[in-house]
């Protein structure tokens, strides 16, 4: 069986709610979507999330140019990825040319998982079960955030994650407060900065968050600063989680070499998708570090399956008006879908909808 062809789209699709953290605000999802067809009629779909409307379309016009890279080569995944990053072995491949060949090879791993007629999870040696999930809150004050923790509560949800990184270390605190009043002295909290504190002023909030039991606290400073995550890491008691920034498998071997360890979260479209993953599971194993998505709930969820040290699954729902069917998610539990491949199936109906 081999790749015949590319499709490649862009949409638009509303945010449920605005994404507003300390960094700054995101109202619409700007997505390219990639199908990657067969000879032999098999399909497999990826979804890459530009974040900002001015990338867009220079990632899809990447995608389709690499069509000819791809065209004619066998449904073999880690064979096309190798042959991909040896296409840019000059130029690179972070930035957009990284997001688009980790597109490519979710959406090659969907289509051989489907050509098996086997789940992705399966596929990758493990098998379709329940992930533990936890849901986002934006940046809402303490208000909103306690409104929030209460309505995901409301749905079963057991743990959620707040954008932090107020003004003031009390009105940290305050969110931290009004979550676990609305969630409940056992559930698990967790807080993220993305990024946006530096070194001195992180350990005077990490001091003051010491109490609050937090399941962990996200990106306090630059992720690409090692030797400061280390610092803090030292300074505190509570778990600090990187990994969404971090690109490809080698980019997670650089920070557990430095000492950042604990806790890790992949993201599938700039590690390398499933098989950077892959790599990136099996350093985790290695140096002990339990690992986390972000991003990509429907992928992911089938690459925690087959992670040994699978931690939390990162739900959110932003894209679900142009899936088929959605991710499962009840009682706080994501369920791996059990259909071939990878659970990422468009809504041709909204796709045409949102096109742009």
């Amino acid at each position: 069986m081999k790749i015949s062809s590319f499709q490649v789209r862009c949409v638009i699709v509303p945010m449920p709610e605005p994404l507003r953290t300390a960094s700054g605000t995101v109202g619409v999802s700007p997505l390219v979507l990639l199908t990657v067809n067969t000879d032999a009629g098999a399909q497999g779909h990826s979804i890459l999330f530009s974040y900002g409307l001015s990338a867009q379309k220079p990632l899809a016009e990447l995608m389709r140019n690499l069509e000819s890279v791809a065209v004619g080569q066998p449904l073999a995944p880690a064979d096309l990825s190798s042959r991909l990053h040896a296409h840019f072995r000059m130029l690179g491949t972070e930035g957009l040319v990284g997001m688009a060949l980790a597109g490519i090879d979710m959406a090659v791993w969907d289509a051989f998982a489907r050509a098996h007629e086997l789940p992705l999870s399966t596929m990758l040696g493990s098998s379709p079960r329940p992930v533990q999930a936890y849901a986002g809150i934006s940046y809402e004050g303490a208000l909103g955030s306690g409104h929030s923790a209460e309505k995901w509560a409301r749905k079963g949800f057991k743990a959620v994650k707040a954008k932090i990184g107020y003004p003031t270390v009390a009105e940290d605190l305050a969110v931290v407060r009004a979550m676990r009043s609305a969630m409940g002295p056992d559930a698990a909290i967790m807080v993220d900065y993305n990024q946006s504190l530096g070194t001195s002023d992180a350990a005077r909030r990490l001091r003051a968050l010491e109490g609050e039991g937090l399941a962990w606290i996200e990106e306090p400073i630059v992720a690409h600063d090692h030797a400061g995550l280390v610092q803090l890491a030292a300074a505190t008691t509570t778990p600090l989680q990187a990994g969404e920034n971090w690109l490809g498998a080698l980019g997670f071997r650089h920070a557990f070499d430095a000492g950042v360890r604990g806790l890790a979260m992949p993201d599938a479209m700039r590690c390398g998708g499933v098989t950077g993953w892959q790599q990136i599971a099996t350093l985790g194993q290695l140096y002990g570090v339990a690992l986390s998505n972000h991003f990509w709930p429907e992928v992911s969820a089938h690459l925690l399956c087959a992670t040994p040290t699978a931690h939390w699954l990162e739900y959110m729902d932003w894209w679900n008006p142009i899936l088929e069917e959605p991710l499962d998610v009840r009682d706080g539990m994501a369920y791996t879908s059990e259909r071939p491949g990878s659970g990422v199936e468009f809504n041709e109906a909204a796709v045409q909808r949102y096109l742009v």
